[in-house]
Formats: structure tokens, C-alpha cells, sequence
């Protein structure tokens, strides 16, 4: 395979591997119809297609990133912002979803969405168009926190008797 092509397989394979994870991991089973969600939440069928095109935006940005990048040492930071950001990810959802620990999940998101600022912030510089694709990233984590705040703050009761 040649050279160039090696950051876009990376890229893909890791953004299929996280969606994939992503999806056998949730579970939209009585616990979660049971909990109490605000009315502005999204229908759970937006999420999958949401998440698939915020993974193609993060991989585009990826390879933008990496090919922008002039110095081994900036490729560096942006492969290990860009790991950090992957496990982030990953983390979230059997938190929520397997554990049934929204509260841990929120507790998660922080990092997850400040791992998501360091992209934006460390991109930005060596690809424009690879900081602006990741700002719908940045947003949804965002929006995805407050909503797991407000299932956590509806539910206290709930979260106990999941333990």
C-alpha cells in the first residue's frame, strides 16, 4: 500500500471499529426506556446517523491533520490526542449503556470533551478545514453531556438501584 494511503486506512478502520463498538455496546432495552429523559432529546434513531457522520468528519480530520502536519513531533502530539480521544470515546457508552451508571458516564464526558477542544486546538493550525470538521464533534459531545447531566439529575432514584 502506498505511503499516503496508510493515515486514511488508520483513520477508517478506527472511526468503523468505534462506530461498530459504539453500536453492539448500546443497549435500548427497558432499563433505558425506563429512565426519565427531557422532552428535547433527540429520537434515539438520530444517534446512529449522527455519530456516523461526526466518525466521518473525525477521520477526515485525522488525515487532513496528518498530512498537514510538517514536523514527526507534531505528528506525535496529534496520534496521541487522537488515541486519548478514541478510548475517551469507547469509555462512554458501556458506562451508560452496560453499567447503567449515567452518572459515571457524565463523569466520563468531561475529558472526553476537553479531549475534543485539544483536537480542535491542535488541528486547527496544521489543517483549517480539519479544525472546522471537528467542531461538530465538539458540539455534539457538548450537547451529549448536558443530556447526560439532565438524565442523571431526572433519575436519582434510578441510579441507585442500578448498582
Amino acid at each position: 500500500m502506498p505511503a499516503h494511503w496508510q493515515p486514511v486506512v488508520v483513520a477508517a478502520v478506527t472511526a468503523i471499529a468505534l462506530g461498530l463498538a459504539g453500536g453492539v455496546l448500546t443497549e435500548i432495552g427497558p432499563w433505558y426506556r425506563g429512565l426519565r429523559k427531557p422532552s428535547w432529546q433527540p429520537p434515539d434513531w438520530l444517534f446512529a446517523p449522527a455519530w456516523t457522520l461526526i466518525y466521518v468528519a473525525t477521520a477526515t480530520a485525522a488525515v487532513l491533520a496528518w498530512r498537514g502536519a510538517s514536523a514527526p513531533g507534531v505528528r506525535t502530539t496529534l496520534l496521541i490526542l487522537f488515541e486519548i480521544n478514541v478510548v475517551l470515546n469507547f469509555l462512554w457508552t458501556p458506562l451508560f449503556f452496560r453499567l447503567k451508571r449515567p452518572d459515571w458516564a457524565f463523569l466520563e464526558v468531561i475529558p472526553l470533551w476537553l479531549s475534543c477542544l485539544s483536537l480542535v486546538i491542535a488541528v486547527w493550525p496544521v489543517s483549517r478545514l480539519g479544525g472546522i470538521l471537528l467542531l461538530p464533534y465538539l458540539t455534539w459531545v457538548a450537547f451529549a453531556a448536558f443530556l447526560n447531566w439532565t438524565i442523571v439529575r431526572l433519575n436519582p432514584r434510578r441510579l441507585s438501584s442500578a448498582r
